[in-house]
């Protein structure tokens, strides 16, 4: 299965959403613009995907018709987005070699070789004249913001301004990340489409699917630490961020004697150039680790059930030393301290150190 949204034809959960859309196009009023949301992962981009493939090859089925003279035959409502990978659309799309599509994300800065960090207002721009086109084969122009958190402030009031004359035929699809950070002006010009979190069995059934060789702690594993987000589960086995977390807590398990060799050793690691996004992900990782043990201790006395064999018992231990208060906190400065080293370009070693520091205070030591 690829992880590409591009590439992949077939979407894990999310009817409701699908439905919402379908019945829109086949009411025959459908609106411009969608605003696609959820957690990372959740599948947004690959629903973004789905509905272009469909909304062309639906174009390319009616001008066909009109071709022939049929303007009076009878209408077919389409009952799923689906389109098969080996339908001329769909390999069309996934190269992004299709004229009546085009995908809005980060670019490659020239002077650098390196993705921007943001969308540019050109770049939008250039889509807004991309939608004032007439269609070359399909019926509809399609565009696709893959995200609208990126956008800088002058990118979004130029998507602004498109919303606010969207041209005729023009189906403008809009992923995001956090709703609640981006113009309220643009949400209110697009419909919502909110992508929920799945429940823990069908994560559990589409990783037992879709990794068939992994043992069933990790998928034990992957399904808490996934949030609900098939794609976070793949992400994470992809860039070996289960591997990352359970080194990380093999190093603490010793708690309260944590090893500060063996932490300098790990974030020389995260500090390493090129190895952001191993930061953020180790970082973010160990997070959701310490709010699966706040979430065990609330509920089981202070008995938390270890995420995986590997703890070794630690989670015990550093719930019933810290305390949840404590943890919380800690959860919290996690958060903070990590967005803010990214953000600024500060050192990353140190930053983890801070942070796994507080778990070596001798108060503890109980």
């Amino acid at each position: 299965m690829s992880g590409e949204p591009s590439k992949t034809p077939d979407l894990i959960g999310h009817e409701t959403a699908e439905k919402h859309f379908l019945e829109s196009w086949n009411s025959g009023r459908l609106p411009h613009a969608w605003l696609i949301s959820g957690e990372e992962g959740s599948g947004k981009a690959t629903l973004a995907f789905r509905i272009a493939r469909f909304v062309l090859f639906q174009g390319n089925e009616n001008s066909k018709r009109q071709e022939k003279g049929d303007l009076f035959g009878k209408s077919i409502r389409p009952k799923s987005l689906y389109i098969a990978p080996d339908n001329p659309i769909f390999r069309r799309v996934a190269s992004e070699g299709h004229t009546d599509l085009k995908i809005l994300k980060r670019t490659i800065n020239s002077s650098n070789g390196k993705i921007r960090n943001s969308i540019a207002v050109e770049d939008v721009r250039l889509c807004g004249n991309f939608l004032r086109l007439t269609s070359a084969e399909a019926g509809w122009r399609v565009l696709i913001i893959d995200s609208v958190d990126e956008l800088t402030i002058s990118a979004a009031n130029a998507l602004l301004k498109i919303l606010e004359e969207p041209p005729n035929d023009a189906l403008i699809l809009i992923v995001c990340h956090n709703p609640y950070l981006i113009l309220p002006t643009i949400k209110s010009r697009c419909c919502q489409l909110s992508l929920k979190p799945l429940e823990s069995e069908r994560i559990r059934s589409f990783l037992s699917t879709t990794l068939p060789n992994i043992n069933p702690s990790d998928i034990e594993a992957l399904t808490i630490l996934s949030n609900g987000s098939p794609g976070r589960a793949l992400k994470i086995i992809e860039e070996e961020g289960l591997i990352l977390l359970k080194e990380l807590v093999m190093l603490i398990s010793n708690f309260p004697k944590i090893s500060t060799a063996d932490l300098h050793d790990f974030g020389e690691k995260l500090a390493k150039n090129g190895a952001e996004n191993k930061f953020k992900l180790t970082m973010n990782l160990f997070n959701s680790w310490l709010a699966y043990l706040i979430k065990e201790a609330a509920s089981n006395t202070q008995k938390p059930k270890p995420m995986f064999p590997e703890e070794s018992g630690c989670g015990i231990r550093i719930v019933r030393a810290a305390g949840v208060e404590f943890l919380i906190q800690l959860w919290k400065d996690i958060n903070l301290v990590s967005e803010k080293t990214l953000r600024q370009n500060l050192d990353r070693k140190q930053a983890f150190l801070t942070m796994l520091y507080h778990l070596n205070d001798p108060a503890f030591d109980k």
